[in-house]
């Protein structure tokens, strides 16, 4: 599961740096999951082996944050340029 969390932590990255908002709600979605195998994974673990599961939690975190941050600045641009008309 830590390996699953890591995965979906950095697709959910890339698609946080590299969507103009259209895929933002995606990579949240993937954030979250990893978000919640992470945790699983760090429980299920003994303390010497919980590297990759706290890797794939945290990137799984700054995922989702920076997917969502991206998505509503778009949304709020979005709404600013139809405001203008």
């Amino acid at each position: 599961m830590g390996v699953a969390s890591l995965v979906l932590g950095i697709i959910s990255i890339v698609i946080g740096v590299f969507s103009a908002g259209a895929l933002g709600w995606a990579g949240g979605i993937l954030g979250i999951i990893g978000i919640i195998l992470g945790a699983l994974a760090r429980k299920s673990t003994p303390a010497e082996k919980r590297g990759l599961a706290t890797a794939g939690f945290v990137c799984s975190i700054i995922g989702t944050i920076l997917c969502l941050l991206m998505y509503v600045a778009c949304v709020a641009c979005i709404g600013g340029l139809a405001s203008m008309s």
